[in-house]
């Protein structure tokens, strides 16, 4: 049981300054192409309290480290923190040891903020008494294959689940994109798992809760995603992120939600329908008999069904060209299969080393 000092509940937690001071992390590494546009939307908030960035930067093998260190030379607010180790986890934990203020954002270097960010953040904490707040992934493209993904990222029938990606009323959640959080949760727990490299988010999320704080939803805080471009790292990024997502099951139990199943119980529905398909054509169900034939047969159902509900899907997206529809069709399976089959493996044998390599 926690001290009072160590909960986290409304009543728990400070006042908040008129204008507290905000400190904004971001790991980074091998993001050229976005770097630059993410830390200007920092710098351009409009929020009028003190503001500085900490940018946790890996091993990058493109130009990103080049694109910070000249940043940071002209812009005092920007201080750089190095992680040879490239982890995210480890690299979060070490930009929130370099910051100084009483509110820390997270920023992802694929995002950008709305001007009015921060000043509604504040007001959110404020107003609600939440430990963390989060808000909307706007998911957006600039090819037909990245705006199928953001799409995808932003349908109930791609991601679902979080309001993060669908839009919901404000509310209480399990967690929170990125999150704007105060001092005092890692004061209280220490920061994020360093043994989770992905997942790490939701983890903290659920430690702030039993610690009796507050992950509050509200979807004015709004923040452009720019999804993978390429169709491998989609299967890369979504792989790691079910084995990721397995590794918490063994670790955290029930506490997950039971949504997290659909996509492996769709791997092995596919599965089990390829494999009565080849036993057909080989000639080996020829001897069975009739009602066993039958009964096999309805291994077909859940699949079929899925394909339907797809074309389904594909076809109410009318606001778009058919190369972006036609992307959406493939993209929808691309996510669900990878980070199912993802997800049997990581139940099996655990994490271990995997890694995101869509980075």
């Amino acid at each position: 049981m926690l001290k009072r000092s160590q909960r986290l509940t409304a009543d728990a937690l400070p006042p908040l300054p008129a204008r507290p001071g905000v400190s904004y992390i971001m790991p980074v590494l091998n993001e050229a192409e976005h770097i630059s546009a993410a830390i200007t939307t920092i710098l351009d908030q409009e929020y009028a309290g003190e503001k500085e960035i900490v940018l946790a930067l890996g091993p990058s093998t493109d130009e990103t480290t080049s694109i910070v260190t000249t940043l940071a030379a002209g812009e005092p607010r920007i201080h750089i923190v190095h992680n040879p180790a490239g982890d995210t986890p480890t690299s979060l934990n070490l930009a929130i040891a370099a910051t100084s203020h009483p509110v820390i954002v997270r920023v992802d270097a694929h995002s950008e903020l709305t001007g009015d960010y921060t000043d509604t953040a504040i007001a959110v904490l404020r107003d609600t008494g939440a430990a963390n707040c989060g808000g909307l992934m706007l998911a957006r493209g600039r090819t037909p294959f990245q705006k199928a993904v953001a799409r995808a990222y932003m349908s109930r029938v791609g991601l679902g689940g979080p309001a993060y990606h669908t839009g919901d009323e404000p509310q209480e959640s399990e967690s929170a994109y990125l999150g704007i959080y105060r001092r005092e949760v890692f004061d209280v727990l220490g920061g994020f798992d360093s043994t989770l490299r992905r997942g790490q988010d939701w983890e903290l999320n659920l430690r702030i809760r039993e610690a009796g704080g507050r992950i509050w939803f509200d979807p004015r805080l709004e923040v452009t995603y720019w999804p993978r471009t390429t169709w491998r790292k989609i299967v890369q990024q979504f792989h790691a992120t079910g084995i990721w997502r397995a590794e918490l099951i063994r670790r955290h139990g029930t506490k997950n939600s039971w949504r997290y199943f659909a996509p492996p119980l769709l791997v092995l529905g596919v599965a089990a329908s390829l494999i009565e398909t080849l036993l057909q054509l080989s000639g080996a169900t020829h001897t069975w008999p009739r009602f066993l034939r039958h009964f096999t047969a309805l291994v077909h159902v859940p699949s079929l069904a899925y394909v339907a509900g797809i074309v389904a899907a594909a076809g109410q997206a009318r606001d778009c060209g058919r190369r972006e529809r036609a992307w959406f069709a493939l993209v929808l399976p691309t996510m669900h299969l990878s980070w199912g089959a993802g997800f049997l493996r990581g139940l099996l044998t655990g994490a271990g080393t995997a890694a995101d390599r869509s980075r």
